[in-house]
């Protein structure tokens, strides 16, 4: 049954769509802001902790959004992280202080371990095996606008309406997120109804064995990512550009505009042979913003890194979800997304030491993710050529 779905006719495919675009847009418009602001409250030197704190959390809660998506639904879980993120938009101007910022930024970590795994989840229930990476392609391209559309949306709002502002808005885009997925139908057959001892995982929660590979891709590609959203705002600076907001927009809009492509190229050629060619464009990509003098090679090096961004996203949803059981796509899911985390909070954390608030050490900081991005290069080729597992 499942081979004659489209996905271009499934009303729940684009609503899903809709809700991530808002989702990623309500935390993605404070990141650009976010390095300023926390130097107002005294704690600039902590910038590197801005982005790894939120993944720590997005990481840890990854095995028990994979547990409970399998167990008692994708919706329940996709709202429980859209509150969240909600709440937390607009306790931050509550809590004002380093310590506080820094304890929201754990907490609001947890939505992004919980909604997506879910929503990702709930596309692969129906959509057709035939057009997995097409509509992952259609999927990103909206989750994409939202990031693009965000951080912009942050910049300019901070100006107008301050900080506190943008962090309301932000709670307000969370809270549309789940009003439109409001009276779905739920995929998932058998469920359970929630008890605490779903919450108990055990070692095989953490890890879906078969889409390893699968995550050790995406964590050597996602640590360029964690630099870049780290550094980014900074270099920015560094370079006189005034809206902080403006690589966030090139990057992802320039990956929007090969996601749909991509997929479809997957989906006849196969993964590796296209995540071979995105993670080598990352590496050149971030090469090129390391070396950066002026804003024409920093936007030239966004350029690259979103055809590449989007070239290797849709390919990695659609072939975790070849190398998954049918029974355990959440816990597949959150495997991709604990690696994802792990990536950027490590890109986040690496970068920002090396950095250390010395405009000298940018090209040592960015060159570490060129070397992730081209080591995943590497392991791609070899898994093309003498894996033993073939299904890509």
């Amino acid at each position: 049954m499942k081979e004659e779905l489209n996905y271009k006719t499934d009303k729940q495919f684009w609503l899903l769509c809709l809700s991530s675009s808002l989702f990623f847009g309500s935390f993605n418009m404070m990141i650009p802001e976010l390095p300023t602001y926390l130097e107002s409250l005294g704690g600039g030197e902590y910038k590197g902790l801005i982005i790894s704190l939120f993944t720590l959390t997005a990481l840890i809660s990854r095995p028990f959004s994979g547990k409970l998506t399998d167990t008692i639904g994708r919706i329940p879980v996709m709202i429980v992280g859209a509150f969240v993120a909600l709440l937390a938009g607009v306790l931050y101007p509550v809590m004002a202080t380093v310590t506080g910022f820094f304890f929201l930024r754990l907490f609001h970590g947890f939505s992004t371990g919980f909604k997506p795994t879910a929503t990702a989840a709930y596309i692969s229930d129906i959509v057709s095996p035939k057009q997995r990476g097409e509509a992952m392609g259609v999927y990103g391209v909206f989750a994409s606008s939202g990031m693009a559309i965000g951080p912009m949306i942050g910049s300019y709002a901070s100006t107008y309406i301050g900080i506190n502002g943008v962090f309301y808005l932000s709670a307000f885009m969370s809270f549309l997120s789940v009003a439109v997925i409001v009276g779905m139908k739920e995929t998932l057959p058998n469920k359970q109804k929630m008890h605490f001892k779903l919450l108990k995982v055990k070692f095989n929660d953490f890890f879906e064995k078969d889409v390893l590979p699968v995550a050790i891709t995406f964590l050597l590609t996602t640590i360029p990512f964690g630099i870049i959203l780290t550094l980014i705002p900074d270099l920015s600076d560094h370079l006189g550009i005034g809206n902080r907001g403006t690589f966030f927009s090139i990057f992802v809009v320039s990956s929007i505009t090969v996601r749909f492509i991509a997929g479809k190229v997957s989906d006849k050629y196969g993964r590796v042979p296209v995540l071979i060619t995105s993670s080598f464009l990352i590496g050149v990509s971030v090469t090129i913003i390391s070396m950066a003098t002026s804003a024409p090679i920093f936007y030239a090096g966004g350029i690259l890194f979103g055809l590449a961004a989007g070239m290797n996203s849709p390919t990695i949803f659609a072939w975790t979800i070849d190398r998954s059981h049918e029974k355990l796509r959440g816990r597949a899911m959150s495997t991709l997304y604990m690696f994802l985390e792990f990536g950027i909070g490590t890109g986040a954390i690496v970068s920002g030491y090396i950095y250390g608030n010395n405009d000298q050490m940018f090209n040592y900081a960015f060159g570490f993710g060129a070397l992730t991005a081209f080591t995943a290069c590497a392991y791609l080729i070899h898994f093309h050529f003498f894996g033993t597992q073939r299904r890509y």
